[in-house]
Formats: structure tokens, C-alpha cells, sequence
């Protein structure tokens, strides 16, 4: 379930809606009751007023009907010529008619052939009828934004335990010591809450503890053997009697590890999260990109591919190198190794890089996929290469994109939010 408004809000329309729901009920309920005791009252009177008429009628036929602005009294008799027609066809007892366009209440008796009936003109009931429902719509507008106003100010009461929690939590790092909340607040649901809050910061002070020793001991234990082995390679590579095929050999392993030490510095220095910590220098990026370039040229050997590089002079980024080199390396690396023939062309200028190849491209189906962790590449295997890159991306913000077509190539876009912006572009 999503709700797009806050807590308090929520209380406050609630209230808002019980308030406008009760006094429309009262309202209706007040509606009817006066509209039938009115009637009641006006169908009373009449009939009281047409007793009276008729006992002074039969003392006294000469004696004048009862008349007035609301009032209109008939005697019907059997040679009546001036009786309108809907009367006459009145039976006995009260009426509500319309008469000539207009509303009447009537109430009707008769005595032997005559029939005497009195009209009320109900013109002044219904203005007080209509003033009635205003002052009733005014009463339930003003007992809803009564209702509001009140939720709003209880639900600031209510919930000020849970928005001092959100607060008190919001306001803790990931490497923050875990405070004791739940004494804090009473033991209710916002307690238990508080509780299971807790519980959880403890468990993640844990977690992060194990996850610095983790990464402090796999810093040592990798970074190590990783020296160890590039000592050696190096010490081998001086050797002067060294044939051909051992010496590409021992190229290879060199490559080896150089990638492994600059990917286990980038997984670590992703793993610390040190996000505001010291600022990196300046990082060339024009000079990273050709040491990438050349690095990986190893893999064109005995392939018809050209290398095209545009590289803008001076181009520099405050980032560190060793996680740029790690997304340039996987570019150009990928770019390398799925092209037989054609070219690859690299651009650097102060929007980012691109990086076209006229490799075997990527099928349709598997483009949303290439940043995902272990995806299978078009030639096989599987490892962390792209979906790294995007970590790295994440992590400065920067934007890559991928277009491809499967034998026709690959042309990726990483946009680094304008090294100018991010850095400088050196003189």
C-alpha cells in the first residue's frame, strides 16, 4: 500500500470526513423533522381555522370567510360557478396542490352539499425552507473545517512520538554507535517500535563492524600476495635469456595482476563508502585514457582492427583514478575483445567518452541486461566487469549508455558531467 500524504494529514482528513459525515446526518435528520412539523403545524391550524369558520357558518351564512395574504377560503355549494375546477374535485381532508403556478397546503371539509375548503400559500414556508438548508450547509461546512482544524492540531499530539522517532533515526550515519531509543518513549506501539528500531541498529553496527574487518583483512591479504607476484614478474621480465613465449607468458601474468590489484583497490574503496572524505586529486583523463588504450592492446594481436583516439589535451576530473581506470579499462577492454576487424574509435572531449566498435554488438534481448551482476557476454563468461562500471558511475554520478546492433557494433556513451565542471581542464 502507497500513501502519497503524511500521517498527520491523514488523521486530520479523517476527522474532516467524521465531522462532515455527522452533522450531514444531523442536518438531514433536522431537514425532515422541521419540514413535517411545519406541516404538521400549518395542517393543524387549518383545520382548526375551518372548524371554527364552519360553526359561525352554520349560525351565520352571511358571515365572511377567513382571508389574508396567505389564506383563501371556498364555500362550495351545489350551484358554485367561480370555484376553480382542481377544487371541486378535492376530497375531504388535507391537500398539497399547486393552484395557477403556485403551491398550496388545503384542507378540505364538507357538511351536508356544501364543502368548505381554505387554501395556505406555502410561498413563505418554502423561502424559509430554502434559508433553512443554507444555514444548514453552513453549519456543516463549518463543523467539517471545525473537525480539520481540531484532527490536525490532535494528530500533531498523536503522532509527535512517532515524527521525534523518525527524527532521532533519520538523523544517525551508518558507522554511528546505536542509541537506546526505546526507554525514551512510552510502552505503547510507538515503543515497540522504537524497540524493534533498536534492535535493527544494533544488528547493523554489527554488520558494518564485521564488514570493516572483512575489508581491512582482505586489503592486507590480497594486496600482498597481489605486490608479491608484480615483484616477481618484474624480476623475471629483466631476465635477458628469456625466450619469446616465456616472456609473453610472463607479460600475461603481469597484466593479470596489475588488473586484479587496480579491480581489488576499486571493490575496496566501493566497500568503504567514503563518500565526503578527503578529496582526490586531480586525475588526468586524456593521459589515463591512452595508458588504458595501450594496456589492453595485447588483445588487437593478430586482428584487422584499427584504433582511432581523439583525445582533448588536458581534460582532468577530481576523482580517483584508480576507480576511472577501472570504468576505461572495461570500455575499451570489451571494445578490444569483440571486435575481429573494422576499427574501434575513442573520443574524450569535456562531455565524457565515447567508445565505438564495429564488433559482434549485443542482441536486443540481452542490452537491458549487461549491467546486471555475472551477465553472460556475447562470447561467454561471466563476471562483474559492466555491472562495476555502473557502481562507479552511481557513485559520481555519471551516465552511460549503450547502443548496439548485433554485427554491426557497439557505441557507448559515459557522460561525466562535463569535465570542466567536475574538475579542470588543464593549461
Amino acid at each position: 500500500m502507497r500513501f502519497r500524504t503524511s500521517l498527520r494529514y491523514r488523521v486530520a482528513l479523517a476527522f474532516a470526513l467524521t465531522g462532515a459525515l455527522v452533522s450531514l446526518g444531523l442536518a438531514a435528520v433536522l431537514h425532515v423533522l422541521t419540514l413535517r412539523m411545519e406541516e404538521r403545524v400549518i395542517t393543524e391550524t387549518l383545520t382548526a381555522e375551518l372548524e371554527d369558520f364552519m360553526a359561525r357558518y352554520r349560525q351565520d351564512p352571511a358571515t365572511p370567510p377567513p382571508s389574508g395574504i396567505a389564506i383563501r377560503t371556498y364555500v362550495v355549494t351545489p350551484d358554485a360557478r367561480d370555484v376553480p375546477p382542481e377544487l371541486v374535485a378535492l376530497s375531504p381532508g388535507p391537500h398539497r396542490l399547486e393552484l395557477e403556478g403556485l403551491g398550496y397546503f388545503a384542507e378540505v371539509a364538507q357538511r351536508g352539499d356544501t364543502r368548505f375548503i381554505v387554501l395556505y400559500d406555502d410561498a413563505q414556508l418554502r423561502q424559509r425552507e430554502a434559508q433553512f438548508r443554507m444555514f444548514l450547509a453552513g453549519g456543516v461546512l463549518f463543523m467539517t473545517l471545525i473537525s480539520a482544524f481540531l484532527g490536525f492540531w490532535m494528530a500533531g499530539r498523536v503522532i509527535h512520538p512517532v515524527a521525534e522517532l523518525a527524527r532521532r533515526i533519520g538523523r544517525l550515519a551508518p558507522g554511528d554507535a546505536p542509541e537506546s531509543l526505546a526507554r525514551d518513549f512510552p510502552p505503547d506501539e510507538t515503543g515497540q517500535l522504537a524497540r524493534a528500531f533498536e534492535t535493527h541498529l544494533a544488528r547493523l553496527a554489527e554488520y558494518i563492524e564485521r564488514e570493516r574487518a572483512f575489508t581491512a583483512d582482505v586489503s592486507h591479504e590480497l594486496r600482498t600476495p597481489l605486490t608479491v607476484i608484480k615483484g616477481a614478474t618484474e624480476v623475471l621480465l629483466a631476465d635477458p635469456g628469456l625466450s619469446g613465449e616465456q616472456r609473453a607468458r610472463i607479460e600475461r601474468i603481469a597484466r593479470a595482476a596489475q588488473e586484479t590489484s587496480e579491480l581489488t583497490g576499486a571493490l575496496l574503496m566501493l566497500a568503504r563508502e567514503e563518500q565526503g572524505g578527503h578529496e582526490a586529486a586531480p586525475c588526468r583523463v586524456d593521459l589515463l585514457l591512452e595508458q588504458v588504450l595501450e594496456n589492453h592492446r595485447h588483445l588487437l594481436k593478430h586482428k584487422d582492427v584499427d584504433v582511432v583516439a581523439e583525445l582533448e589535451p588536458g581534460i582532468e576530473l577530481e576523482v580517483e583514478c584508480s576507480l576511472l581506470r577501472v570504468v576505461l579499462s572495461n570500455l575499451i577492454r570489451n571494445a578490444y575483445a569483440y571486435t575481429h576487424q573494422g576499427h574501434v574509435r575513442v573520443r574524450l572531449d569535456e562531455e565524457g567518452v565515447l567508445v565505438e566498435d564495429t564488433g559482434i554488438g549485443i542482441a536486443p534481448d540481452q542490452l537491458q541486461q549487461v549491467f546486471e551482476r555475472h551477465y553472460s557476454g556475447p562470447a561467454g563468461g561471466e563476471g562483474i566487469g559492466l555491472s562495476l562500471v555502473r557502481r562507479i558511475c552511481d557513485r559520481y554520478g555519471w551516465q552511460i549508455s549503450i547502443e548496439s546492433h548485433e554485427n554491426r557494433g557497439t557505441l557507448i556513451r559515459l557522460s561525466l558531467g562535463g569535465a570542466g565542471q567536475g574538475g579542470h581542464a588543464a593549461g
